[in-house]
């Protein structure tokens, strides 16, 4: 394999590996863990709680369910544009102010204070939130 041909080979692995989920998460298990979710977050649409319905979280854009109020922070990161994907989540479930302070690219504060540690535990629940 000529030098351009291995670098290539690399590139493309890498860009594949960067976009693929870490961990496969087990919806069954995510359901399970979602009752500690369920205090502040439905999975029916249309019925928000302290916050928003996740029915169809999962890859929707920022900020649009309808009848929520969302918070400063929230919508400080929403003015830069994104869209809810697994990668994103991944990340805001660790750390919910953080992500919208990188997101916003200025300190942030989400009115979601629960944190979710483990990464099989955020895997397991954002494929859960896939079936809703």
């Amino acid at each position: 394999m000529t030098y351009l041909r291995k670098l290539s080979f690399v590139a493309s692995s890498l860009v594949i590996l960067a976009t693929a989920p870490a961990i496969a998460g087990d919806a069954a298990n995510g359901e399970k863990l979602f009752k500690r979710c369920a205090a502040c977050h439905s999975t029916d649409a249309g019925v928000n709680k302290v916050g928003p319905s996740l029915a169809g979280a999962v890859n929707r854009e920022c900020g649009t369910v309808d009848g929520y109020k969302y918070g400063k922070g929230y919508l400080a990161a929403c003015e830069k544009g994104f869209v809810a994907d697994e990668a994103f989540l991944t990340e805001y479930l660790k750390d919910p102010s953080e992500k919208l302070s990188e997101v916003a690219g200025s300190k942030q504060r989400s009115k979601m204070t629960f944190k979710l540690k483990k990464d099989d535990e955020i895997a397991d629940v954002i494929e859960y939130l896939k079936t809703k």
